[in-house]
């Protein structure tokens, strides 16, 4: 009987549920040839609330806490002992989900024996020099490591030049869960009925993401003042941009809602609120878009997708959405009207989308890459 391989699966997002569907996927599906573990921190500050460890009793994977420290500044994030312990065990390979130029990831290559193969998953999107010690952290990983993964072609382009990264690599998207996301008229009135509006009508434009102005708020501001055609609109999410936007809202009590405080788990409920998801990202000096996963997410559900050409977003819409200039003001107003106009547009669309994510994007398919990818470093 053929040795059951040992996965070792390592990232500090994993703190939250959801975020370790990838690995349980893994698990699920390698059941007979992989055992998968999965290290996960026992809490962590976040950018926005802290976190602790979210457990599920139904989970497929095995699942260590570790500590960490300095966790509401991810740069400096430290893993604790713990894990140098449990990277000293009897692993076929190690998958990191830390960028390896971070201090986490340059520890996981430091702690790791050197037979064991590492893979690290990245989405550096710009052609950054970093600073030390980064620059020197992301040298040394990168001469341990043995490939690396990432979810988009803006990202393999910007890396695949770089130091260190001619190594095999495999384009993986992120995935979204299709049990989870999917067409549901009722929750979306449900939702419309608890925000004080009638539950049909007039279109309802949604957004759904951080609120800082890389996100394109601004720019969907202004664009929302000057349609036309009669809209509501609805933002879910939380950032800098809050009060800003807050008091903008002020200007149209009936038209607009914010919605800062929605679990993970209720987005699905939100977005099938929406008659429209806009994304519109925008470039900046050290930022762009790496994938949208608001995207796929609306997809799943069923809802036409506009949004803007900053990073990865115009290779994951390609034809099931529309794709507007990030500073093309007078095409997000055309865009945006043509779908408040025609029902059948955005019927039309929402079904391309919703096929789109049950072919690419369903976290089956994507775990089957990441073992495909995995399996070629074992066989050698």
């Amino acid at each position: 009987m053929p040795k059951t391989r040992k996965l070792l699966s390592i990232g500090h997002s994993y703190v939250v549920r959801l975020n370790r569907r990838l690995v349980n996927e893994i698990a699920r599906l390698g059941k007979d040839e992989w055992e998968v573990t999965a290290v996960a921190p026992k809490f962590v500050r976040g950018n926005l609330r802290p976190i602790t460890l979210e457990t599920d009793p139904e989970e497929i994977c095995n699942l260590k806490a570790v500590s960490v420290y300095g966790s509401k500044i991810p740069h400096i994030m430290t893993y604790g002992w713990q894990l140098r312990k449990i990277l000293q065990q009897d692993w076929d390979l190690v998958h990191c989900w830390q960028e390896p130029f971070l201090f986490s990831g340059g520890q996981v290559a430091w702690w790791i024996p050197e037979q064991i193969p590492l893979i690290y998953r990245t989405a550096q999107s710009l052609p950054k020099k970093y600073p030390p010690p980064f620059n020197f952290i992301e040298k040394y990983a990168m001469q341990r490591a043995t490939g690396w993964v990432c979810s988009g072609k803006v990202v393999a382009d910007n890396l695949k030049p770089r130091p260190g990264y001619s190594l095999p690599m495999k384009l993986i998207p992120l995935g979204v869960d299709i049990d989870d996301f999917y067409p549901d008229l009722d929750a979306g009135l449900q939702i419309r009925n608890s925000l004080g509006w009638e539950e049909t009508g007039i279109p309802v434009i949604g957004f759904l993401g951080r609120l800082i102005p890389e996100k394109g708020l601004d720019l969907l501001m202004g664009v929302l003042e000057k349609l036309e055609t009669p809209w509501r609109a609805l933002f879910v999410g939380s950032g800098v941009m809050e009060s800003s936007l807050q008091a903008w809202a002020k200007k149209y009590p009936e038209q607009v809602r914010i919605c800062t405080n929605v679990q993970h788990s209720e987005v699905p409920q939100y977005l099938n609120a929406m008659d429209i998801l806009v994304a519109p990202s925008q470039t900046a000096p050290n930022w762009r878009e790496q994938f949208g996963r608001m995207i796929i997410e609306a997809f799943a559900c069923s809802i036409p997708v506009i949004g803007s050409d900053s990073g990865e977003i115009p290779a994951v819409i390609k034809d099931a959405g529309l794709v507007v200039g990030e500073k093309d003001e007078n095409g997000w107003i055309k865009s945006i009207s043509d779908l408040l106009n025609s029902p059948s547009l955005r019927q039309e669309l929402g079904t391309k989308g919703l096929a789109r994510a049950h072919e690419f994007y369903t976290w089956t398919s994507v775990a089957q890459q990441h073992l495909q990818f995995f399996e070629q470093f074992l066989s050698v």
